[in-house]
């Protein structure tokens, strides 16, 4: 018991963390909220680096200690911090702020349970964890279009996790066990892993946004926060897209799976694109630009289990994702929700000006930025598994993405009549943290690239 517990102790740092900025909001000190929100997720990011190199499994092989966990940690703590700073932005002086500090820490432990889930248990668990946090951060508003967008989370929410506890149904009653490492043991029964496998993404797809189960995301992410919106885009996506990973690791590498993620990495990065170049709205057009990178990822989780590229792919694109997607959200909240908010951005203040191209820029994939370190380590992993047709539709989205990501660019350079607004620090600290991970990881891609080797 002493050897499992320490080796949560990120994740219990976390909860602690999460408990202890409610009761600060409880004696309505959300200052202090705050101070303990960040220091605790500082103080657990710490905790978590000692686990490097940990290839393990506490409590019965239920939950996982291994690079997928651990990395999960080092990228969504961090995210999460960056979230707070957002929400600092947007909540600060109302009611129930220290609340939202709280709620996010609480989410964060349920995309890291999935992360690291070894057991089907786990994979409800994270998910009802994220989904009840998130539920009230995207009502926190109490505004009509807030609280339809969190009825519509909360509707989808049911509707796919009854789904998903139902095909699990089929892997226990096949395997014996509700243990992911049991999976194997069923591969005589075809049937069955299929349909355990499908409600499964159903459950993680609606989590990661994944097309078809990404219809709620444009009218949370507008209805709700900007701030929220940004942390629905990394912390439990990435967490859900990391489940997924740890699912398809225990299932047979030529198993009819992989075609069911094809496909949807097809369609998710497809739509998602064609879907943003309509958009006038900037969130809308964020959201959108979310569900088609989620279809990125799944070029890696094609080649689990057969490609040394794919766990390093997965890990280095979600880290570069969570720092262009932040920045981009940073951005949009110093200027505004609609595209002619960011008429004469760059002109005005040339420096934001400068970011938003540069995590664009990464989102579409260009080197040498972070984007595209990630980018093209998905790709080689999906083509070294054979599923080259995929890599090319993906390369061929990536394309399409430069006409997504243009439509915010062109406006920020052209003459307008532009209100120069100072940036608040909150704001600043995100910009340069979010930067420096951008250009960092794709500048020196071969030296993250090294552990992974």
């Amino acid at each position: 018991m002493a050897r499992d517990l320490a080796l949560l102790i990120p994740e219990i740092a976390v909860l602690l963390t999460a408990v202890g900025a409610l009761i600060a909001e409880m004696l309505r000190r959300p200052h202090i909220a705050l101070l303990v929100a960040v220091s605790g997720l500082i103080v657990a990011t710490a905790l978590t680096v000692g686990l490097i190199g940990e290839d393990t499994t506490v409590f019965g092989g239920s939950f996982r200690v291994d690079e997928l966990s651990v990395w999960a940690k080092l990228i969504l703590l961090p995210a999460t911090i960056l979230a707070i700073f957002l929400a600092r932005v947007d909540v600060r002086g109302t009611v129930r702020e220290g609340t939202v500090y709280s709620l996010l820490c609480f989410a964060t432990i349920g995309a890291l349970v999935l992360a690291g889930a070894g057991d089907t248990m786990f994979l409800i668990l994270g998910t009802l964890l994220t989904g009840l946090a998130t539920f009230a951060l995207v009502a926190y508003p109490d505004t009509d279009p807030a609280t339809e967008a969190a009825m519509k989370f909360f509707v989808f929410a049911s509707v796919t996790g009854a789904i998903m506890i139902f095909g699990l149904s089929y892997w226990f009653g096949a395997a014996g066990s509700t243990l992911l490492a049991d999976l194997p043991g069923i591969d005589t029964m075809p049937t069955a892993v299929l349909l355990g496998f499908v409600a499964v993404v159903v459950g993680l797809g609606y989590k990661a946004s994944l097309v078809p189960f990404h219809f709620w995301a444009p009218d949370a992410y507008e209805g709700g926060p900007l701030s929220i919106a940004a942390y629905l885009s990394v912390v439990p996506k990435v967490g859900a897209l990391f489940a997924l990973t740890q699912v398809v690791s225990d299932l047979a590498p030529d198993s009819s799976w992989a075609v069911v993620i094809a496909i949807l990495a097809v369609l998710s990065m497809t739509y998602g694109y064609l879907a943003a170049l309509v958009q006038t709205n900037v969130i809308r057009l964020l959201a959108y630009s979310s569900i088609a990178q989620s279809g990125y990822f799944l070029l890696g989780i094609l080649a689990v289990g057969a490609s040394e590229l794919a766990l390093p792919s997965i890990i280095l694109f979600a880290a570069a994702y969570a720092a262009m997607n932040l920045g981009a959200f940073a951005v949009a909240a110093n200027a505004g929700r609609t595209l002619s908010d960011f008429d004469g951005l760059g002109r005005s203040q040339p420096l934001i000006g400068i970011a938003m191209v540069i995590f664009l820029l990464s989102l579409v994939g260009i080197p040498p930025l972070a984007g595209f370190v990630g980018k093209f380590l998905l790709f080689a992993a999906a083509i070294d598994v054979q599923y080259t047709w995929v890599a090319v539709v993906a390369i061929i989205n990536s394309v399409l993405s430069l006409a997504v990501y243009l439509r915010l660019v062109v406006p920020m350079y052209r003459q307008g009549n532009v209100v120069v607004a100072r940036t608040d620090i909150w704001l600043k600290a995100v910009l340069i943290i979010a930067l420096t991970v951008t250009l960092l990881l794709g500048v020196f891609a071969q030296v993250f690239v090294g552990p992974f080797a």
